[in-house]
């Protein structure tokens, strides 16, 4: 097996010496790991794709993390709740909708008048932090007909359809 030398800085030395602790050790599976994941966001940026971090559940408690590009969102308040939608293309080629219902009957008001936030979220400004939350991943761009409103997967699939950007010689 090949070796390799690295260089530590006196700087870095307690970075490196830290990492060997929390592996128990093998320092250079530490170095590899860090490699892989450090290639495959910045192969990611550069193709265009962002690291995205999602919540997911009740109340958004969890959260999901994947590499993906925002491909269109919709925001709409009803008079029984409010309902964000995002789809995402990620990386590996699947569509990722999240989506987010608050109902207007949850809505948290122990403290209510004292927060600017609270009057913000009463009338559908910004993201709601109480609801469902939820992630689906589906491998191709029909079945994400089925998980959003008509004028949205409108929107979605005129936008998987070519670049975001088009560059004009004019």
């Amino acid at each position: 097996m090949p070796n390799k030398t690295i260089y530590v800085s006196d700087e870095d030395l307690k970075l490196f010496q830290r990492a060997q602790e929390l592996v128990g050790g093998n320092l250079s599976g530490a170095i590899v790991t860090a490699l892989r994941r450090y290639i495959e966001l910045e192969e990611g940026r550069i193709e265009g794709y962002d690291e995205v971090i999602l919540k997911v559940g009740k109340d958004g408690v969890r959260q999901v993390r994947f590499s993906g590009k925002l491909l269109a969102e919709l925001h709409e308040v009803t008079d029984k709740q409010v309902e964000d939608y995002r789809v995402y293309r990620t990386r590996k080629g699947a569509y990722a909708v999240h989506t987010h219902f608050s109902l207007w009957s949850e809505y948290p008001t122990d403290g209510f008048l004292k927060d600017v936030k609270n009057w913000r979220r009463m009338f559908g400004l910004g993201e709601q932090e109480w609801g469902d939350y939820k992630l689906d991943v589906v491998d191709n761009l029909e079945d994400v007909k089925d998980l959003v409103p008509s004028r949205l997967y409108a929107r979605v699939a005129d936008m998987a359809g070519g670049p975001n950007i088009e560059d004009l010689d004019i």
